[in-house]
């Protein structure tokens, strides 16, 4: 007879009782078994539908809404589900076991991928991260890729992109490469906690009794350990001013008389007090001749400039000018791609981004140059000294169709020349209630707003009215027109001018300077492309034909020793008939469009002299279109607002010879 568990009873009567103890034991067992089948069988099928559950929620978690992506294909979203990030969510067995669940599923798919030789899944990242954190990381990745297009798509969703949390800039700030945070910089409006601050600067040197060693004597040091033999005549006058100022201070320092003699002497009120900011001028005006020249740059970087140099950037934060100029250093050292690393090392491109939201159009641009010179990402050109970009400043999509470049003239600059016309509070109360307005510099806020597929450049190069005032009086020939036009050409060059239309922009001697730069292109078989691609050329008050400002130079204690500049404007010039003659002789076979405006009243002159300083004669070329307009000499190129004659028929004529490109 069978029992339950299949197994036969014995009869009454059978033999012993012995016989019955093997058959419970083994029915003991196997019950045992049983069970413990029951039990595992649940938990392994509950775990692989726990697994498989998780592998479908990260494949859902990671995957991209690829529909979206292809209506969207020509843009640059990137679609991210909304994540709470409320602790008690995140919190608790269940989310830990996830997490480890989650780290197993992804080894295990990159151990697939490996056995069977195929690609990994890109959606799986290795970083363990939720909703909010996929995005930030797959856009990082991109923007390390060996793809050139992936990785500026990249640069621009993470600079666009406002969702971000605090320790998610963070995370950029410390795992994105040099190339990323230089492209971050050049982004247009982006977030400066993208950037890391400055690393710690060493300590300061101290002297006896536990004093700071002086900023300006660290600076002497520098400049004493740059090379001083073999150098070009204004660096060597440059480094000797500044060594020879920073010992009168520390004569001064020491109990000296350091301020009879030299250019200290003004400074002679007191002698308690040391003009220091002044002694870091002369000393950092060295320092930018100096790193015009590659080989300094080395060495400059090589003793701790770098460092040095953003000590008193920070300490200097009231003086625009000691930062200009520092930032000046730093855009000259750019120019050579070797120091890039070291630059971005000592934390400049965070300093350089916050410049770039600066609302003077003086610190912004050159903190644009800087930036540029480092992006080699997007930026083929190199601008060298004195070269700014004022459009487009920032990365952009949009193509540079043409670029335009503005060349002031004597007195003038790269941004104060082209700046709106200065308010007259006394006779124009109104306007001066609208101050807030004023434009610093028209090309870069008009201009651009209203041409904005141009590239917009302007140059900047000393001028003097005398010798007097010379920053660097040695060998005269260096301020002549002949001379600057190799200079400025060999820059732009550089600067990519000649690879696209052209369009010149010139203020006074500026003029002649555009004259001569074209002249000397057209007998340069390498230059021939600046000549080629030119359109039109306007020119605001030039002296074609010679200026009254040589005539009156003897009688004027303001022009006591004119220098070179203003003697080449004398009506009887040789050097300005023959090159005002070779200018027409070939700009009537390239039928260059030309558009001259001349000014009607005269122009004050210091305190003593008044007078009429390009008359409407001396602005006439002899081709092209010539306007007379009733300011005077310095407000010629400065309209008084966006719809003032001369910036709209300037902008009109810029339109017009530029027709096909725009």
């Amino acid at each position: 007879m069978l029992n339950s568990y299949g197994l036969t009873k014995m009869e009454a009567g059978s033999s012993g009782c012995g016989a019955n103890l093997p058959i419970h034991a083994e029915e003991k067992k196997l019950f045992m078994i049983g069970k413990i089948a029951k039990v595992t069988g649940s938990l392994i099928l509950g775990g692989f539908v726990f697994i498989t559950y998780e592998v479908l929620s990260l494949n859902k978690l990671l995957q991209i809404d690829t529909q979206a992506l292809h209506q969207e294909k020509l843009k640059s979203y990137v679609y991210v589900r909304t994540a709470s990030l409320r602790p008690s969510e995140y919190q608790g067995i269940t989310y830990k076991a996830r997490k480890e669940i989650h780290k197993a599923v992804r080894k295990i798919l990159e151990t697939e991928a490996k056995i069977f030789r195929r690609p990994f899944n890109e959606q799986f990242s290795t970083f363990d991260g939720e909703d909010h954190e996929c995005a930030l990381w797959l856009l990082l990745k991109r923007s390390q890729s060996e793809d050139k297009a992936v990785r500026l798509q990249a640069v621009q969703d993470l600079a666009s992109n406002s969702h971000w949390h605090d320790y998610q800039y963070g995370t950029v700030a410390q795992t994105c490469d040099q190339r990323t945070a230089i492209g971050l910089a050049r982004s247009k409006d982006v977030d400066l906690r993208f950037f890391l601050p400055p690393p710690p600067l060493p300590k300061i040197k101290t002297v006896s009794k536990g004093k700071d060693y002086p900023i300006e004597d660290e600076l002497r040091l520098l400049l004493v350990s740059l090379p001083q033999t073999g150098l070009d005549p204004c660096v060597q006058y440059f480094t000797s001013l500044a060594l020879r100022e920073s010992s009168q201070t520390l004569a001064a320092q020491r109990g000296g008389l350091w301020c009879f003699g030299g250019n200290g002497l003004p400074y002679c009120e007191t002698l308690s007090k040391i003009p220091s900011e002044t002694v870091e001028l002369f000393c950092l005006q060295a320092l930018v001749q100096h790193s015009k020249m590659s080989s300094h740059c080395d060495k400059i970087e090589a003793k701790g400039g770098l460092q040095l140099l953003q000590r008193i950037y920070q300490l200097r934060k009231d003086s625009a000018k000691i930062q200009r100029n520092i930032i000046r250093i730093i855009g000259n050292m750019a120019l050579d791609e070797r120091l890039h690393s070291s630059i971005v090392r000592a934390g400049w491109v965070s300093i350089l981004a916050e410049v770039m939201k600066s609302p003077h159009v003086i610190q912004s641009s050159h903190a644009s140059r800087a930036l540029a010179n480092l992006d080699r990402d997007t930026v083929k050109e190199k601008y060298p000294d004195g070269v700014y970009v004022l459009h487009p400043q920032y990365r952009s999509s949009q193509p540079i169709r043409a670029d335009i470049l503005f060349i002031h003239g004597l007195l003038g600059a790269a941004f104060k020349t082209w700046r709106q016309q200065d308010i007259d509070r006394h006779l124009d109360k109104k306007a001066s209630e609208k101050e807030e307005d004023y434009i610093q510099c028209w090309p870069k806020t008009w201009l651009a707003s209203d041409c904005p597929s141009l590239r917009i450049i302007s140059v900047e190069y000393d001028t003097h009215l005398s010798d007097w005032k010379a920053k660097c009086p040695v060998e005269a020939h260096r301020k002549s027109i002949a001379f600057r036009s190799s200079e400025l050409l060999d820059k732009l060059k550089a600067a990519g001018i000649g690879d696209r239309p052209l369009v010149w922009v010139s203020h006074s001697m500026g003029g002649l300077l555009v004259k001569k730069m074209l002249v000397d292109a057209s007998k340069n078989p390498e230059m021939d492309k600046i000549v080629n691609n030119t359109r039109g050329i306007v020119f605001y008050s030039v002296p074609h034909h010679g200026s009254q400002l040589a005539e009156y130079s003897i009688n004027a204690r303001y022009l006591l020793f004119p220098s070179v500049e203003v003697k080449e404007l004398s009506k009887d010039s040789p050097a300005l008939k023959e090159l005002n003659d070779d200018f027409l002789s070939f700009a009537k076979d390239k039928k260059f469009s030309v558009l001259s405006f001349a000014e009607t009243l005269p122009t004050h002159i210091g305190s003593m002299i008044k007078l009429h300083v390009v008359p409407v004669e001396s602005a006439d070329l002899g081709i092209g279109d010539l306007i007379p307009v009733d300011v005077n000499h310095l407000n010629i190129c400065k309209p008084k607002k966006k719809d003032a004659f001369l910036y709209q028929r300037t902008l009109k004529f810029i339109q017009d010879v530029l027709a096909q490109e725009l």
